[in-house]
This record gives structure tokens, C-alpha cells and sequence, in this order.
């Protein structure tokens, strides 16, 4: 819209005291405009930028200015939301998608956690968590989406990494401790020490619902085996950051990154540790049963998975945390059952899922370039494969070259090409010329510009249907 002479994004305007700040487009950038409201005095509000005459500030979207916006507009700042009952993160490895991701969450009872990455993530996007946070607040900003949203640091495993994404005021710690989880099959089992003898043998667990545990010497065994070091590993990390810290932030304990299931017996035995040793978590992530691959559907024995999931949700009912379900992307034949096992007290993670519907605009408007790419990422799938678990049968890939332009994007709903595309996206957008340039990435951006409405459009429809399938 025109406002004040400038192409204003309508959602945006925001009068502050004597002035109004909006966002607007100029040419190919996008700008904050900082003016004073008729009859009242200029105010920059501490944003940095050029005088552009008349009392008004052309504030350029860099990080300083992004923290100059969350304070002086609160509900572009992350808050703290996994006590509600239904969260779900929704990573975005470009910086692009929060958009069409509001699209969802402004219509729904889910607390929404945009900024969403893991380290893996930045190092091969080369992103910054400055940059994660800055493009989501940006583009709040931008919508004017002001219920609140999360800031998680996803899959960190070091002090440093913690520290980092803490200081920069990431409301959402997920810890990962899959480099303390011992194979329990190459592992010999550890002995028993008396204090878990008397804590665990010869016990019933009555924990409600109609279920009891209890655990025979070589479960507790593989138990304390495969999970101790993990629950030191927790116990340490929630005493440098959340006990008697400054940070304010969820804690999540990962558990999920790991070769074998975690059986409820495991679940339980590792809640039951941390919560002794005083660990206060919001949430806890086993690795279910069965496969959760990225990017596609549940591979598995459903009614296992579903018989699992309620003995795990009865677990998390007891102890009083919630379960997180990650690499939730397209798990769409078991949405129903964790909505139901949980009694709808969840959190869901995707990531590479708005990736890949980035990708499927780039195969509706242009099929050329989409191949290219598309060539590119079988010629390092190998490389990208050390990063993830997938299983893609590449040799039953259609020869791109011979599909159709309309045949094109169909390649988006197939599982070995999902699984091809997802998994490359660091090795294709860093990709360079021998002159220097980045041979897709900016082409790619510029694509995503100039039809942003139809990423934004594809994005919605797909995490809406994570989400009515939640039961949402």
C-alpha cells in the first residue's frame, strides 16, 4: 500500500510515541522507515540509518537495527512457550520462510518456534544464529504477527554453543546428547551399583493409566549402559545455564540422535534421573521406534509405533514434560496417533521440509534450473549422506533430463528424490564457479523474490497439513 509515499507493507505501520515505523519496499530491498507522525517531533527510536529528509530514517535490516526493533517491539523477540500444550518448530535454512510459516500459526492454538537451526544447519547453510533470529524477527515484524514465537537452539552439544545461542536471547535450548549414548549392542553392560539396585530391582512403577514398569537386572544393566553418561552429561549443562542463571530459556533433552530405539523402560529410567538430580525440562525427545527419516513419511510398524507412543506418553504424563517428536517433517501417518497418545500435549520439529517446498517452486517456475540442480546433488548425495540417515534408492530416480516441464515438480512428492534434495542443501548452496560466484544460490534467491507469494502459498498448505493431521 502507499503510505507517506513509500510501498508500505500494511501489517507493518506501528506509531510509537511521536513517531511511526513500517517496513517498505524500495526497488530490490526492503527497508524500515522511521518517521514522525503529523505534528510530532523526529525520533530515530535508536535505529541507525540515512537521514532521507523531513525527519525520516531509512533504517537498512542489519542486526543491530534487528535488536534495536526487539526492544523497542517486544513481540518481536522470542519468548519462552513450551508450557503451552501444542508447540511445533518450524526450521527455515534459507531465511525466507517465516512468512508463509505465519500464515499457519496466526490461525491456530500452537505456539510457533520460528527460529529454529542446529549447528549442523548453520555450518553448511553458513549462516550465523544472528542472522536466524534477525530474518525472523524481520519478517514478524513485517506481518505483524505479535502472539509470540520461539527461538531454539536446536541439537547443541558444547558449552560454547549454548552460550551463544543463550546470549543472543534464544528462548529454547535443545540439548543433544547423542555423543554420551553408548550402543548397547557394541557396549558390554556395565555393573550394577547398589544404589541403582535398590532404586530400580525388586520395584513396581505404577504410573498411572493402567500402566506399571518394572525392570529386570540386564534391562536396568543396558539402561545404565547406554543412557549414564548421557544424564551426567544433562545434569551438567542444566547447572552451568538454567540453575540460579540469568538465562530465561525451555530446556529440551535430546535423546533421539542415536542408532536404537529408546524403549519406554530407557524413557523412564532416564526421566527418573534427571528429575532426582534436580533437572528441570520442558520437554524430552526419545528415538522412537521404527524409522523417522527426513523429509518423508513414518517407516515402521504403526501399531508398534502407536502401542510404544502410549506407554511413552503416559511417561511424560506422569513425570510432567511433554514429548518432542523430531524430524517431524511429513510423519503424516502418525500425526493422528502422537496427537491422540499424547492427549495433544506435543512438540513437533521440521526443518528441511520448507527447504524442500522452496525447492518445488523452483521446479514450477523453472524446470531448467531445477534440474541442474537436481544433476548437481546426485554427483555429491555421497558427501551430504555423512551428515544424515537416509535410505533413498537413487536407481529408481526418473533421468531428469528426460521429464517434462510439467513433470518436473512431481519429483517433490517422490520419497528418494525428497530425500536426495533435502539432504544437499549445504553442498548446493554453497556451490561456486572457479571465478568466485556461487553458481545456484543467488539465482535461487532471486527466485525465491520474485514469487515469494507462491513459496509463501506452497509453505502454508504443506505445515497446515502437519498440523490438521496433529489435530490442530
Amino acid at each position: 500500500m502507499d503510505y507517506l509515499g513509500f510501498d508500505a507493507y500494511e501489517k507493518s505501520i506501528r506509531p510509537t510515541g511521536s513517531s511511526v515505523v513500517f517496513m517498505a519496499r524500495e526497488a530490490d530491498e526492503i527497508v524500515i522507515i522511521c518517521a514522525p507522525q503529523e505534528g510530532g517531533a523526529p525520533d530515530a527510536l535508536g535505529f541507525t540509518g540515512q537521514d532521507i529528509g523531513r525527519g525520516r530514517l531509512r533504517v537498512p535490516l542489519t542486526h543491530e537495527n534487528a535488536e534495536v526493533l526487539r526492544k523497542r517491539f517486544p513481540f518481536t523477540a522470542p519468548v519462552r512457550g513450551l508450557t503451552r500444550d501444542r508447540s511445533f518448530g518450524v526450521g527455515d535454512r534459507l531465511g525466507i520462510a517465516t512468512p508463509g510459516h505465519i500464515r499457519v500459526f496466526e490461525t491456530c492454538d500452537v505456539f510457533p518456534v520460528f527460529a529454529q537451526q542446529s549447528m549442523r544447519e548453520l555450518n553448511l547453510t553458513g549462516r550465523t544464529y544472528e542472522e536466524v533470529l534477525d530474518a525472523v524477527s524481520f519478517a514478524v515484524f513485517r506481518e505483524g504477527f505479535t502472539k509470540g514465537f520461539g527461538a531454539d537452539g536446536d541439537h547443541l552439544k558444547t558449552v560454547e554453543d549454548v552460550e551463544y545461542a543463550l546470549s543472543l536471547g534464544f528462548s529454547m535450548i535443545t540439548l543433544d546428547c547423542s555423543d554420551y549414548i553408548k550402543s548397547e549392542v557394541a557396549e558390554p553392560a556395565l555393573p550394577l551399583s547398589q544404589p541403582y539396585r535398590d532404586k530400580y530391582l525388586n520395584q513396581t512403577f505404577t504410573l498411572g493409566e493402567g500402566i506399571t514398569l518394572s525392570f529386570t537386572e540386564q534391562a536396568l544393566r543396558q539402561s545404565v549402559t547406554v543412557y549414564g553418561a548421557a544424564i551426567g552429561f544433562a545434569q551438567d549443562m542444566y547447572t552451568r545455564f538454567f540453575k540460579h542463571t540469568r538465562y530465561e530459556a525451555d530446556f529440551e533433552i535430546s535423546i533421539d540422535e542415536t542408532a536404537t530405539s529408546t524403549t519406554p523402560l530407557q524413557h523412564f529410567f532416564v526421566a527418573r534421573e534427571l528429575i532426582d538430580a534436580g533437572v528441570s525440562f520442558a520437554t524430552l525427545a526419545p528415538r522412537f521406534c521404527g524409522s523417522f527419516q527426513k523429509g518423508i513419511d513414518y517407516r515402521g510398524d504403526v501399531a508398534q509405533f502407536e502401542a510404544d507412543m502410549h506407554i511413552h506418553g503416559v511417561i511424560a504424563r506422569h513425570f510432567g514434560y511433554k514429548l518432542s517428536i523430531h524430524s517431524g517433517s511429513d510423519k503424516f501417518s502418525v500425526f493422528p496417533r502422537i496427537s491422540r497418545e499424547t492427549r495433544g500435549v506435543f512438540h513437533v520439529k521440521t526443518a528441511g521440509t520448507s527447504w524442500l517446498e522452496a525447492m518445488r517452486v523452483v521446479a514450477l517456475v523453472d524446470p531448467s534450473l531445477y534440474r541442474e540442480i537436481h544433476q548437481y546433488a546426485l554427483s555429491v548425495f555421497e558427501e551430504a549422506a555423512a551428515y544424515y540417515h537416509v535410505t533413498p534408492d537413487l536407481t529408481r530416480l526418473p533421468e531428469v533430463d528426460a521429464l517434462k516441464d510439467e513433470e518436473v515438480p512431481g519429483l517433490l512428492d517422490d520419497d528418494d528424490a525428497r530425500q536426495l534434495i533435502h539432504i544437499t542443501y549445504g553442498l548446493i548452496l554453497n556451490k561456486k564457479n572457479p571465478d568466485g560466484t556461487y553458481t545456484f544460490k543467488d539465482l535461487l534467491y532471486r527466485l525465491w523474490k520474485n514469487h515469494a507469494g507462491l513459496y509463501a502459498e506452497k509453505l502454508a498448505s504443506h505445515i497446515g497439513k502437519h498440523l490438521t493431521l496433529l489435530g490442530v
